[in-house]
């Protein structure tokens, strides 16, 4: 039996979903299919959304018409920004999600969106004709022809669990490991890699006495992810607290004791794991000096009394688990309601993917997420917006979206992927950018939402609302350059502050500009402020108080666009381009950069070959 579809997205994790959604949205006939209709937008690490860098994804998936912004604001159980200490580059929010919440809310959309069918159902192949995707089929032996496929397996393909001595082959969760998908794969020529990632024990609430933790609070009020939320959504919301506790000298002595039977350190695991999310076991080994170790607990849900101990994660067998639990300051009566366990899976070499995220040797085909070697909720659905998006586009005869680094994490995420490759799970942070103060979350709307409306992934209405808000800013930003304050009003201002007086007059963005001020202190001077959303009122304060340092990266960006505005011919032969080194001709082979910017930032090729290339080329 065969049936018919434009695109086909393997998968329903976070990549699997922003994929469907943006190509159904953009007219493409489309079918998700998933192993199980249960485990869609499964949480299987910890049920949060946002973090340092990711937080900045999700407002960016939400800028260019995704859904993963929305779902989280309607599923909070606590708000918190990081980073408020540092300069507003390195804002992050990161909400604590309802877990069970968040699957029913994105499987209701998925079944409600038109143009998207939803089967469940393991695909087995991908059938490759020419050079081009021409079909799936699954393992009941039904086949669909379809005109692309994007691959958002997750941590399926393969995959194999392990605690202690004890391994299996397993899905995360107790779910089915895909099976089949990954030889077919390397029979299509697709160099796969084996990663590795792990989650702790679940708790049950009862059993821990919180009386000895650290409590942490929400913030108050609450900036929404998306702009379909309303500033007033959260308004009254009582968020659940959060809670610290800290491994001590007896934790350590019993992990020590036991790490001979930790699947990591005794060889059984082969794949590599994510450096910036390591097992407890390797945080003992990797920083042995430290007397103890940060542990957060944290909700599931507000119908669940399970209790997620972020930063516990393990492969040690259940019996060591359950002492090292106990051992931690209120957890003596701890009950353990899931094990900890490692996973094992296969994902692609990313540098086998263009930044449209298509393979470069087989056309129509598509990998987003974990499958490209990236860890994180929000690192997969950022992906898979992309690739759901461009295979709908190419199938329109449309240039694909690629965005550049200058203007996205999503695109410093995916240039990082493709071009440099990674020996690990990747994960997004603020220090991957060079763009960080041009990259903020409150100006993700003004960066992307043109681009995702020409795309038509962004409604009329959230592109009408995004102009009235850049309007509001503009005139904002203007009146605080244009209102002067006399000297005579000024100074008694400053004497509250033990400021020096002055004597001219400043305007009230000059004012802003100094360290001491800030928007809402101003207000004791500016009596005549109009009432404003929250959301402009941040924008407006970070353009004036930063605009030297924005003028200053816009500068930088504008030179390095030069590089990024040179296209490479996709059959260029680098071998026979005379002065080119060995390595930097076999490198620029192997991974066809499509601009002399992308080809800059590959490992083995340096400024002197990318001169020659420029000469060669006659661009310079």
């Amino acid at each position: 039996m065969s049936e018919f579809t434009d695109i086909v997205i393997i998968g329903a994790g976070h990549a699997g979903i922003e994929a469907a959604l943006a190509a159904a949205r953009t007219g493409a006939d489309t079918v998700l299919f998933t192993m199980s209709l249960e485990s869609i937008a499964n949480m299987p690490c910890n049920p949060s959304i946002g973090g340092t860098g990711k937080g900045h994804l999700v407002y960016e998936i939400d800028a260019l018409g995704g859904e993963m912004g929305r779902a989280a604001d309607l599923v909070t159980l606590q708000s918190r920004t990081l980073n408020l200490g540092k300069g507003a580059a390195v804002h992050s929010k990161r909400i604590q999600a309802d877990r069970k919440k968040y699957q029913n809310i994105m499987k209701h959309t998925l079944e409600t969106t038109k143009n998207l069918r939803l089967v469940q159902a393991e695909i087995v192949s991908i059938e490759v004709e020419g050079g081009k995707v021409r079909s799936v089929t699954t393992h009941l032996g039904e086949v669909w022809k379809c005109r692309a496929a994007v691959i958002c397996t997750g941590t399926y393909l393969d995959s194999r669990v392990f605690v202690g001595d004890v391994n299996y082959e397993s899905g995360p969760d107790g779910f089915l490991a895909a099976k089949g998908l990954s030889s077919c794969l390397s029979d299509l020529g697709v160099r796969l890699m084996r990663f590795k990632t792990g989650t702790p024990s679940r708790v049950n609430r009862r059993s821990i006495d919180f009386s000895t933790l650290e409590r942490q609070d929400g913030e108050n009020p609450i900036t929404p992810y998306s702009y379909r939320t309303d500033d007033e959504f959260f308004t009254g919301k009582e968020q659940i607290p959060c809670h610290i506790v800290y491994t001590n000298a007896n934790t350590h002595k019993i992990i020590r004791d036991n790490i001979h039977r930790s699947a990591m350190y005794s060889g059984q695991i082969h794949g590599t794991g994510p450096r910036y999310c390591p097992s407890i076991e390797d945080k003992l080994t990797r920083f042995a000096d430290k007397e103890r170790h940060q542990l957060f607990v944290e909700p599931v849900g507000e119908d669940t009394e399970e209790m997620y101990i972020q930063g516990f994660s393990t492969s040690l067998p259940v019996d060591v688990q359950r002492d090292m639990l106990h051992s931690l300051d209120g957890f003596a009566n701890a009950e353990i309601m899931r094990y900890a366990y490692a996973i094992e899976y296969d994902c692609v070499d990313p540098t086998e993917l263009y930044a449209s995220l298509e393979f470069k040797k087989i056309r129509g085909l598509y990998g987003a997420g974990q499958f490209n070697g990236t860890s994180g909720y929000e690192e997969a659905a950022a992906q898979g917006l992309i690739a759901g998006l461009n295979a709908s586009l190419a199938l329109q005869g449309k240039e694909p979206l690629v965005l550049s680094r200058s203007e996205s994490y999503i695109g410093t995420l995916i240039d990082d992927l493709v071009t440099k490759g990674t020996n690990e799970p990747y994960r997004m942070m603020t220090s991957r950018s060079e763009y960080r103060l041009l990259l903020r979350q409150d100006n993700a709307d003004a960066r992307l939402t043109p681009k995702g409306y020409a795309a038509g992934l962004v409604s009329e209405e959230q592109y009408q609302a995004y102009l009235q808000k850049q309007k509001l800013i503009d005139e904002e930003i203007d009146r605080l350059e244009h209102t002067h304050i006399s000297p005579l009003l000024i100074n008694p201002f400053l004497k509250k502050f033990d400021l020096p007086p002055v004597n001219s007059g400043f305007s009230l963005a000059d004012l802003l500009r100094r360290p001491e001020m800030s928007y809402e202190l101003l207000a004791q001077l500016d009596k005549d402020r109009p009432t404003l959303p929250p959301r402009v009122l941040t924008t407006v304060e970070v353009s004036v108080k930063y605009e030297g340092y924005i003028k200053r990266q816009i500068a930088e960006v504008a030179r390095h666009q030069k590089l990024e505005s040179k296209a490479l011919p996709e059959d260029l032969d680098y071998k026979s381009i005379k002065g080119l080194r060995l390595e930097a001709a076999q490198k620029l082979a192997a991974l066809k950069p499509l601009t002399v910017g992308q080809a800059s930032r590959i490992s083995g090729v340096n400024p002197a070959d990318i001169s020659v290339l420029l000469i060669y080329l006659g661009l310079k």
